[in-house]
Order: structure tokens, then sequence, then C-alpha cells
């Protein structure tokens, strides 16, 4: 049964370019319900039926998973018995009148203008070279919106004098515009730290962004370094995708067509990016085009800037 799952990952890798981490999600997800299944001595795709998923979501919902655990998995099984039906695995499948469970609407936090401004400040407090690449890094998250998943990635050939170019899911290419708080972060990082943190590595390294051992910083490394500065700051549940949760927020709430912003995102569903509007009730509502930083936007991407740059990489 465990060839199918890794034949329907594959599948959806090259058909869909599924992220290694929504491909881990699914594995797992599958996992389990292979594991349900052994529990009750089926141990071929033909024998599963209509009882055998409704008995599994009633195993879900006595383990007390959140409701978007259950809809997850129940979405994963109900495309890999599609997927198998459409193969000729199986005859009928059987999730066909499962309905996926309802789940409440996801309201992503964001911070306000004044709680960015005052994370930005904090690692020129003492400047070192640690400290600059960290000025550098969350000035281009908050400048961009990317995912720091994409912001670990780059590297020193992606970056030119007003926009850096990043990587998506599924290898979807993003040439995004920079402002000009975070292009002077950058300099700084260039021109002061990043020569000082490649003095330990012996090799010439490609990576934009080095931990202190002259490494590509990873994901996680990031994550640590943010967590330290949420705490001096009294913010706790502050997260990396909270930043690009903050740019979406202030970009459509400052006047920023949505498409625009979903573009710059690289949200292949609008819906996706509309949810972003919902939060100018819940934070501070930033002057429009206006930053105490810079005095510039918040962030300072015009509609037809946004929208050319991101474009221009998907037009060669």
């Amino acid at each position: 049964m465990e060839t199918q799952v890794t034949q329907f990952l594959e599948h959806l890798a090259e058909q869909r370019g599924l992220s290694a981490n929504t491909a881990s999600a699914y594995r797992t997800d599958l996992e389990q319900f292979i594991q349900f299944l052994h529990g009750r001595s089926i141990t071929d795709w033909d024998g599963v039926h209509h009882d055998d998923m409704l008995a599994f979501l009633l195993f879900l919902r006595e383990r007390r998973y959140a409701n978007s655990t259950v809809a997850r998995r129940t979405a994963a099984v109900k495309s890999f018995c599609a997927f198998l039906k459409k193969s000729g695995i199986i005859s009928s499948d059987p999730t066909e009148k499962i309905d996926s469970p309802k789940v409440d609407r996801y309201v992503p936090k964001a911070l306000t203008v004044t709680q960015v401004d005052e994370l930005l400040e904090l690692p020129l407090r003492n400047p070192t070279p640690e400290r600059l690449r960290d000025k550098a890094m969350i000035e281009l998250l908050y400048a961009t919106g990317m995912r720091v998943s994409e912001l670990v990635a780059l590297n020193l050939t992606d970056m030119s004098a007003e926009n850096i170019r990043c990587v998506g899911k599924g290898g979807r290419e993003r040439l995004l515009p920079l402002s000009g708080s975070s292009v002077t972060a950058l300099e700084e990082y260039m021109d002061i730290a990043r020569s000082q943190l490649n003095r330990a590595n012996s090799q010439k390294a490609d990576a934009l962004f080095l931990n202190h051992r002259g490494k590509r910083l990873t994901r996680q490394g990031f994550w640590l370094i943010l967590k330290g500065y949420a705490e001096e700051l009294g913010i706790y549940e502050l997260t990396p995708h909270m930043l690009r949760h903050s740019f979406a927020a202030h970009m459509i709430n400052s006047g920023v067509d949505v498409r625009s912003v979903q573009a710059i995102l690289g949200h292949a569903s609008i819906s996706t990016t509309q949810v972003y509007a919902h939060l100018e009730d819940q934070q501070q509502k930033p002057t429009p085009q206006t930053n105490a930083r810079t005095e510039e936007a918040v962030p300072e991407h015009t509609d037809k800037q946004a929208t050319e740059s991101v474009v221009a990489l998907q037009d060669k």
C-alpha cells in the first residue's frame, strides 16, 4: 500500500510542483490512514470501502484532532483515492460521498507598523556582523513579503541594485522590488558584515546570508534569531511568517491593489491574499503612503511596479 502512496506523491510533485514540506505532510496523513486500515485487517486498497472512511473520520474525532487537521487529512485521503481510481488501482472511490469538514476561516496575525519599526531598530543597538545580517534579513522579509525558506535560499547572484529574485513554491520565480531601507540594510551587510562572517569558511560561499561559521544560514537558525528579538520586544508569538503577513496587511491597508500583492507573494489563488484585507480592523492602520522609518510607502511598491517586477522572470 505504501508503494501507491509514493507513486501519488511523485505524481503531485511532477504535475503540481508539490513542495517538500507539503509532500511530507501528505505522507504523514496517508501513513496514518494505512495504519488505521491495517488495524481493521485491510491490506490492499481494493478492500477499502465507504464505511472504512467514516470510521477513520470518527477515529480522528475521538482523538480530538483540530478541525484543520481533520480537514487536511480528509483532503489528503480524498485526493489519494481519486488518484487510485484514475490510475485503475481501485474500481470505485470510497471517499466519493465524503464531504470535507468545514474549518473556521483562518485569519493570520500581523504586527502593527509601530511594532515592525521597533523590531527593525533592535539589531542596530549593538551592530555586530551577525546583527547587521539580522537587520538586512528582517528588512528584506518585511519589504518583499517573501517566505523565510525563500530568504535563506537566496544566493549572491539573486541580488541586484533594485530587485531581488527568489524561487517560491513549485519552482516559480519572482522578481521583487526593494524599498530604500532594505537596500540600505543589504548594502551595509554586504560592505561590512558578510566578509567577516565568511572568514570562518575556507571556501567561497554563494549563499547571501551566512551564519557565524560562514555557512548558509538555515530556516531554523533564522527562526531562533527572530525569537530572540521577539522576546526583547515582548512579542512572544512572533514567527518569520508573521512578517510576511504584516507586509501583506500593510500593503493592502495602504491602498495597494490585492492582485498586485498576490503577485508579489506568489499566491496561486487570490482568495489566499484577500484574507489580509480582514486584518484592517485588528491592526493599527498605517497612515497611507508613510513610514516612520523611511518616510516612504509601507512598503513602497506601486501596483504597476509590483506587477511588472514579478512577471518579468515569468516572461523569459
